[in-house]
């Protein structure tokens, strides 16, 4: 009976989050979309634990309970700048979750085999499910543990990094040890060869060794990786956690863990595939760590850039028939998108036409630009991606930028020992005019230097986003 139920309740809440991630595709359906992924979630841990083998149950409720406080606090604390860290934070745990999990399950392995027959047949639940593998199923669960510990290993200490490098405590420069690559290859032959000796009952010191290494190798790939390459990096650990819950799934005999790491593993390597294409990066080398590199001296920047301040962007809006606002990270750093939608709704009033171009890898997670603007309530249909809008600039009077950097950089396109060489870009320099809001002069987090914003119809709007679009605002009569 109870069996059944949770069977049944596996299969409600599987299809609650393959209906979940379908609606997230979507701004009108991603809010409801979240709401069945939130019941899918709460259905499948209220069957676990009133599941086959659940005697913890009480325990489970008490942890639950409390990682959910201690989630809540953390998450009323987090601004939405910071939402890429909290992801990256949280993907880490997922790692390290794999990990624990399969040094449980092949402890639980040893103990369930030192049993005699009587005490086999006494146990229940995940237990029992050990005691009644064969030596060649015994065989495919230490793969699959060996497998969900590496990946999860891996995924733990790179997402630390990521934490690291997003929050700034980390340079966001590609850094590697001496040897570079060959020293990830070398770990991970190595880890190939510990494998073996793990199926061939040499100890769990194979494991301990095998984690320590995959350790290494997930904070050496992140490292390096430079920070133009962050929002990949962000959706490829996704990725990564999910096949690490996907062998969690497989080493505890849970259907439902298994549906859920793939569906997470597989849309995470779809929607990192998407953003390689869109960064012009090889999906191999996103995996390996190997790219954010250049092949030589970069192209020198002849030029200085010219400063303009609110009564010039004022005028020149008032001019203006069609503008296209670039929104970037700089604007989420100083929360500027009440400001920005508000320039919107005024230049709107005023009948000229108002868009927003949003690159796929603008900020810092994917989306990240699209949720912005949806929190300041600017409506779906006059924000547009690359691909529908970036053909429409050569026809615009008016671009703003405001905290944007490389998804405007016209060094993809022009210098090709750029970091960013090939990568898709937003073609705003082909406007009649461009207004960069800017902090100052520097190159900002990914150290590429900006060839846009010494042309000759670029204006450099200095200043905090926030305080200038203040200043701007305060124009409109």
């Amino acid at each position: 009976m109870e069996f059944g139920f949770t069977t049944a309740a596996y299969v409600v809440a599987a299809v609650l989050f393959i209906l979940s991630l379908g609606g997230l595709s979507g701004q009108e359906s991603a809010k409801r979309a979240v709401w069945y992924g939130i019941v899918g979630m709460g259905l499948a841990v209220v069957a676990t634990l009133i599941g086959p083998g659940s005697g913890l149950w009480l325990l489970s409720v008490i942890l639950i309970a409390a990682g959910g406080i201690i989630g809540y606090f953390v998450a009323q604390r987090v601004q939405m700048t910071e939402m890429p860290q909290l992801v990256a934070a949280m993907h880490s745990l997922v790692g390290l979750a794999a990990v624990f999990v399969g040094f449980n399950a092949y402890l639980e392995l040893g103990r369930v085999l030192a049993m005699g027959a009587e005490e086999r047949e006494a146990l229940d639940g995940f237990a029992a499910l050990l005691a009644h593998k064969t030596s060649v199923e015994q065989a495919i669960l230490k793969v699959e543990v060996f497998l969900g510990v590496f990946v999860g290993a891996v995924t733990f200490t790179g997402s630390v990094v990521a934490f690291g490098k997003l929050a700034g405590k980390l340079t966001s420069k590609a850094t590697k040890l001496p040897g570079g690559h060959m020293l990830n290859a070398g770990a991970a032959a190595l880890s190939l060869v510990l494998l073996l000796l793990f199926l061939n009952g040499a100890g769990i010191w194979t494991l301990i060794l095998m984690t320590l290494l995959a350790f290494f190798i997930g904070y050496h790939l992140i490292m390096g990786i430079g920070g133009a390459d962050m929002p990949v990096v962000v959706s490829m650990l996704n990725s990564y956690s999910g096949w690490a819950a996907a062998a969690i799934g497989f080493s505890l005999g849970n259907d439902l863990l298994i549906v859920v790491g793939a569906l997470v593993g597989s849309s995470g390597a779809i929607l990192s595939y998407i953003m390689c294409k869109a960064m012009n990066r090889s999906f191999i080398s996103v995996i390996l760590g190997g790219f954010g590199n250049t092949t030589g001296p970069a192209m020198e920047v002849e030029g200085e850039q010219i400063a303009i301040d609110s009564d010039g962007v004022f005028a020149a809006l008032e001019d203006a028939d069609s503008i296209i606002i670039v929104p970037g990270y700089g604007m989420a750093v100083a929360q500027a998108q009440q400001n920005v939608a508000e320039l919107a709704r005024r230049l709107r009033a005023k009948g000229k036409e108002v868009r927003f171009a949003i690159h796929p890898v603008a900020g810092r997670l994917p989306g990240h630009m699209n949720v912005l603007l949806a929190e300041a309530k600017v409506p779906y249909d006059i924000v547009l991606e690359m691909d529908e809008i970036n053909e429409d600039f050569a026809s615009t009077d008016v671009v703003i930028v405001i905290g944007s950097n490389d998804i405007v950089n016209p060094a993809a396109q022009e210098d090709p020992n750029s970091p960013i060489a090939g990568m898709p870009v937003l073609e705003v320099w082909k406007a009649k005019q461009v207004f960069v809001s800017k902090r100052g002069q520097g190159t900002g987090y990914s150290g590429i230097e900006n060839p846009l914003f010494y042309k000759e119809n670029t204006r450099m709007y200095y200043g905090d986003a926030k305080a200038s679009l203040d200043k701007l605002l305060a124009l409109f009569s």
